[in-house]
Order: C-alpha cells, then structure tokens, then sequence
C-alpha cells in the first residue's frame, strides 16, 4: 500500500471517528436555561398522579443548582431516552383507559406522552439525578397540537427528551413553544 493510499485510509478512519464520537459527545452549544414566568394551572392528570404519589411532586427546582452536565449524563440521557422511546409503544389515554388525560407510569408497555415523560424521569432519578432537574413540560407542537417532554435542566442549559424523536435537543432546538413545566 502505498503512502497516499495510508493517508487517505487515516483520514477516513479520523472523519469516521468524529462522526461516531459526534453522537455520543455533549453539544458544544448550549442554549442556556429556559426563561419562566410565573405560575400557572396543573394539568389535572398531572393533579392526580401528584396525589397519589406526593414524595414526586413537591419539589421546588428554584431550590437547587441545576444538574453538571458531563459526558455521563449525556449518555445517560440519550441511553435513556432511545431505550424508553423503543420499549413503549404510543396508545393514547381515551384507549388505554377509556378516559382523558390519566398520567402513570408506562408499566404495560404502552401510553402516550406525558407516560413516556413520568417513564424517562422515573428511570433518570433511579440514576441518581433529582426530580427537581427533571421537569414535566406541556408544550404546544409547531401545528399547534398539545404534547409533554421531559426537560433536564443542567449547568449548561435545558434538554428535552421527547417520544417523538430520539435525539436529546436543547429545549430551543425543538420548534416548541413552551407553555407550563
């Protein structure tokens, strides 16, 4: 082989590790934290969840730094998010329960939105991250349908994980427009 051909082949393999590494590496930007206002309704199937298990509710993010972001919790969210997404499978509550707007966890292998959410922020805080860095959003989609994602808020800005997608996104990457976490 000769030394053209050497070159050629390590600079694929080197584009080609980059590439890998890209998927698994945390984002160089960061698009800081979600602005806030003040407070505003509960969803009522959030209500409900709430008052059957208060030990996950009542927690008051402000009261805490945010999560570091590292290149564990990075995989971590990811891992998680892709693993969650591929193990429930969409059913919509009216189906499922034969009523509207139930928030539980997706233990027989299907729910919609707000199940794949409470699935993903179950699976992160028995990792050992607080519920207070991961927060339930309702968020209006671009055409204009109601949908809940999981935000993670960290040093380095907001990430969404959402059902929809398994690529972890800065919460202003998403094309959502934010409405209550």
């Amino acid at each position: 082989m000769t030394s053209s051909a050497m070159t050629r082949i390590m600079r694929l393999c080197s584009v080609a590790g980059l590439a890998i590494s890209a998927h698994w590496a945390v984002p160089a930007w960061a698009a800081g934290a979600m602005t806030t206002g003040g407070l505003t309704s509960q969803p009522i199937g959030h209500y409900d969840f709430c008052k059957a298990r208060p030990n996950e509710c009542n927690i008051h993010p402000t009261d805490l730094e945010p999560a570091r972001m590292t290149d564990v919790l990075w995989r971590k969210l990811v891992s998680v998010s892709a693993k969650v997404n591929a193990a429930v499978k969409p059913l919509s509550d009216l189906d499922h329960y034969g009523k509207d707007e139930v928030w539980g966890y997706p233990d027989d292998g299907y729910g919609d939105c707000e199940d794949y959410v409470l699935e993903k922020r179950r699976q992160l805080y028995r990792m050992g991250m607080s519920f207070a860095d991961l927060l339930i959003t309702v968020v209006r989609k671009p055409d204009g349908e109601g949908h809940s994602v999981l935000t993670v808020r960290t040093d380095k800005g907001d990430y969404v994980l959402d059902n929809l997608t398994d690529k972890v996104k800065a919460w202003d990457a998403t094309g959502y427009r934010f409405l209550k976490r």
